[in-house]
This record gives structure tokens, sequence and C-alpha cells, in this order.
């Protein structure tokens, strides 16, 4: 019973009405990643005992600038899953995000003890951070929505299954000014506004090789892409700036989604599931998702990341359209008729 309800909630989350490309083109091109669900959520209950997942996506062309509602609300509601199951929790964004990720923080009930604040450049954060009882007692790293860099004609050269003439082809393609670095759907690079909180998961693994990884993302660009080869999610993508988008950061398992919380939705209510706790996601009903998007709205501020407006909506989707998903899953579970 719990393996089908899983995968029901995979078929709930693999829609496409912001049409971001990636699960609209499934009929044509093939299913992304089918099952990463299940098995990322049977792994987190069975071996994971400190969780960290990094979250937030700048949006520097918003009005007013700020991080984006898609990836906070899903990255509190698994921590605050986690949580509820015994499972240690942190979760990690950076400056620029922090103050819409406190807000949803706040909104869900999770402490902001338990949110750390990377700050821009490289002034040892990552290192401090591997280096501290936090970093060495992490078991698994999660990705929700969160801009890696792009690809280089090295990393296409670790990819499965790739031609000889790929490294070619992407140079023939691809500007160098647009190799190994972040990249929103515009094609545009905003390195200047994140983090380098990719290399959480660059370095992690050769500095704990049991670390294990999943990246949840909806549009290419995020963390956990990589797994998925660069040829494949370009021929995806709309416009011509989709040779530039594709992340090179590969994560064990990845989840792909119409958005982003999605996928954190979907992943806490399997984990919860498998650890005999779903009764916890009850109270988590559309009306409180609505209040913790309209507070992160209000108090981050955060802002749609397709409209770029400061409003409760989510990759440009009116509210019941986005939240469609999640009451599915929440009948699956029982909680709604």
């Amino acid at each position: 019973m719990i393996p089908q309800l899983i995968a029901e909630f995979e078929s709930l989350i693999r829609r496409d009405p912001a049409r971001r490309g990636l699960i609209g083109s499934e009929e044509a091109f093939g299913p992304l990643c089918r099952g990463h669900l299940a098995r990322a959520a049977s792994e987190l209950a069975n071996a994971a005992s400190h969780v960290a997942i990094v979250t937030g996506f700048f949006v520097p062309h918003g009005c007013p600038p700020a991080a984006e509602t898609d990836g906070p609300p899903g990255a509190l509601l698994l921590a605050a899953a986690l949580k509820a199951t015994g499972i240690r929790a942190t979760v990690i964004t950076d400056t620029n995000c922090a103050p819409a990720v406190m807000a949803a923080a706040d909104a869900t009930g999770v402490s902001r003890t338990d949110v750390l604040v990377a700050p821009l450049g490289d002034c040892g954060w990552i290192d401090a951070f591997f280096s501290s009882d936090i970093g060495k007692s992490l078991t698994h790293l999660i990705a929700i929505e969160r801009v890696g860099p792009s690809h280089t004609p090295q990393s296409l050269q670790t990819q499965p299954g790739g031609s000889a003439d790929l490294p070619a082809l992407f140079l023939e393609q691809v500007p160098v000014d647009s190799h190994n670095r972040c990249h929103n759907m515009r094609g545009d690079v905003i390195d200047n506004y994140c983090a380098e909180l990719h290399r959480l998961f660059d370095e992690g693994r050769e500095r704990y090789p049991n670390l294990k990884t999943i990246g949840i993302g909806d549009g290419a660009n995020e963390i956990g892409m990589g797994s998925i080869p660069w040829e494949d999610l370009v021929r995806r993508l709309p416009g011509d700036h989709a040779v530039r988008i594709p992340c090179r950061v590969a994560t064990d398992w990845t989840i792909v989604a119409g958005t982003s919380n999605w996928g954190g939705y979907a992943l806490a209510a399997a984990t919860l599931l498998l650890r005999g706790r779903a009764d916890f996601l009850q109270p988590w009903d559309a009306d409180h998702e609505l209040q913790v998007i309209e507070h992160m709205v209000a108090n981050g501020p955060a802002v749609d990341g397709v409209t770029g407006r400061q409003e409760p909506t989510v990759d440009g989707l009116p509210f019941p359209t986005y939240i469609q998903p999640w009451e599915g899953i929440r009948r699956a579970l029982g909680f709604e008729k």
C-alpha cells in the first residue's frame, strides 16, 4: 500500500501548468528520474539522522529584488516533517534569501536557530561549516530550488553515455563566459547574487564519502540536475538560452516536479508515511500553505519567481492551481474528501 501511495504522490507532482518544460516534455522525450522520490524517501526514512536542506533562489529583477516563493515553503515543511520523526534538520540559505527563508520558518514553526545563513562571496564559510559539529554530523544534503553552476566541457565528460563530440558541440553553442556560472531561467548570470552553496555538494562527498545527496528542481538550473544529461535537458527547455541553463551538480537522487515546492511536499509526505507519522500533516492544509506563502511575501519579502511581483503566487500560478498537487497528496493520505 505504501509504495502505491508514494507512486501516486510522484504522479501528482509531475504536471507542468507553469510550462517549465521538463515535465511537459515527458510525453515526447520520456520520464525524468522516475522513482527517485520513493528511493529518496526510503533513504531518509531508514538512514537519516541529520539532514541539511539548502534553499533560496534570489530574483534580482524582482520588484523588489528578493527570494522567490518557490523553495522555502517546501524546504521548511520538509524540515518540520523530519524533526517530527526525530531526524535533526538544518536549513541553509544565503544572505540575500535569508529574509524570505526566515519568514517561512516563522510561518511553519521551525526555529530560526535551525536556519544557517551563508554570506555572499568566498569567506571561508563552507570550510568552517564542514569543520563544525553540524557539518561533521550530516548524513544527508538536500537542495530544494537552489541554483547551481552550469556545465563546462570537463563536466560533460563525466556524464554517463555522453558522446565523444559532446564537449565540442557544447563549446560551439555556449559562450565561455557562461561556463560554470549560475543562471536564472532567463539565461542571465546571477553569480553575484548567490553564495556558493553548491560547494556543499561538490565538496561534501569528498570530505565525507558516506554523505548522501538529494536534489529537487523544476527548471534544470537547480542543484541535482547534473544527474540528467545536458543535451537531454536542453532539448526539453524553451528558448535559445536553454544551452546555458542546465546545472552540472548531480545528486544521488533527483526529484523533478512542476514546481520545486511540490517536490519538497511529496518528499515530506513520503518520508512521514514510511516513518509511520503521516498524521503530522493533518493541520498542513491548503489554508495553512497559503498563510505560509502570504507571510513570506509580506515579511520577507518574497516574490513570484516568474512574474517578479511581491504576491502570494508560485511560478506564476494562481494559488488554486498551485495547491492542487498538495491537496491530492492529502486526499491520498485520507485528510481531504
